[in-house]
């Protein structure tokens, strides 16, 4: 998957090693200005490695790590100032309070003393705890801590948005507050590289995906580019009011893969890729009735991510 030169985010042929394990094994991608990136793969795939290579914690690799044309191990102090960054677990001295947590780092990123009293408020209540500012970091929650740690890597208006796990251990209410969080940075412009094992996230607010298997980048695109990939088509949902007994028999369908029955009335009819869904459902409509049966519902349903990462991982691949 080589690198396209005109993106914002380029990562070309990254190997790294640590003694005989392959971390990172010929990783290419890029990523547009503006872009939610989402990462996945299994635990130990990579992805945090990839992390630590693009904001420059890790500088022995092959390959090659740009952002904004800035190589990240020849020029660093660059990228660093393009970049905004929360780790996995954000590490904070607990006796701070958050507000000298803050000033410290935005200090550290060269706002001026106006700027930083005017970003720490809004960044704050962007991420809804404006409450919070004079407490100190060992009386917060886990997850409030998560938020002060998106607060800091977003205070100084990063370009790029680097985030590890950034969602982990939130409850759903702070869940969907993040991702209206990126969805607006990225309005604004701000470039989004995060991973997650929380697949449905992902889903919800990436535009595109990378999925990283044993090291190495087996899938790059959008999740119907990573659809048309598997050659998976959709599958129609049937729930009925009423079974006659005498249900056509749709596995015998040219247009069908297969069935799936979770309960007496309760079906999915899987489509082939290349199938017409109104034209399918219409038959699925016209056959029920005419043996019988009354329909409670019947509606198209497409594979999400989790499903499609199940068997792209699973090696249940063309």
């Amino acid at each position: 998957m080589p690198s396209d030169p005109d993106r914002f985010v380029r990562i070309e042929r990254v190997t790294k090693g640590y003694g005989t394990l392959r971390a990172l094994d010929d990783v290419s991608f890029s990523i547009d200005e503006g872009e939610i990136f989402g990462y996945i793969g299994p635990n130990g795939a990579g992805k945090t490695t990839t992390i630590k290579i693009l904001v420059g914690i890790l500088r022995s690799f092959e390959g090659t790590a740009l952002v904004d044309g800035h190589d990240v191990r020849r020029e660093l102090p660059a990228v660093q100032r393009l970049l905004g960054y929360l780790p996995q677990e954000a590490a904070f001295q607990e006796w701070r309070t958050v507000d000298h947590a803050l000033t410290t780092f935005g200090r550290l990123s060269g706002l001026s003393r106006a700027d930083l009293e005017r970003r720490k408020k809004e960044v704050l209540g962007l991420l809804g705890i404006p409450e919070v500012q004079h407490r100190r970091i060992v009386q917060l929650s886990g997850g409030t801590a998560q938020k002060v740690g998106m607060a800091q890597a977003i205070l100084h208006g990063p370009r790029l948005l680097v985030l590890d796990e950034p969602m982990a251990g939130l409850d759903p209410a702070s869940r969907f507050q993040f991702k209206e969080v990126f969805r607006a940075l990225a309005r604004d412009g701000t470039t989004i590289f995060f991973s997650s094992h929380i697949l449905s996230d992902v889903q919800d607010v990436a535009t595109r995906v990378g999925i990283l298997n044993r090291g190495r980048a087996v899938h790059v695109g959008t999740l119907e580019e990573l659809k048309a990939r598997l050659q998976v088509g959709r599958s129609v949902e049937i729930v009925l009011a009423h079974d006659s007994g005498r249900r056509p028999d749709f596995a015998a369908r040219a247009d069908v893969l297969g069935v799936d029955r979770f309960a007496e009335n309760h079906l999915v009819v899987r489509l082939r890729p290349d199938a017409d869904v109104d034209a399918a459902i219409d038959g699925f409509v016209r056959d029920l009735l005419a043996s019988g049966c009354r329909i409670r519902s019947i509606s198209p349903v497409s594979p999400n991510l989790e499903e499609l990462y199940v068997r792209f991982v699973a090696g249940d691949r063309p």
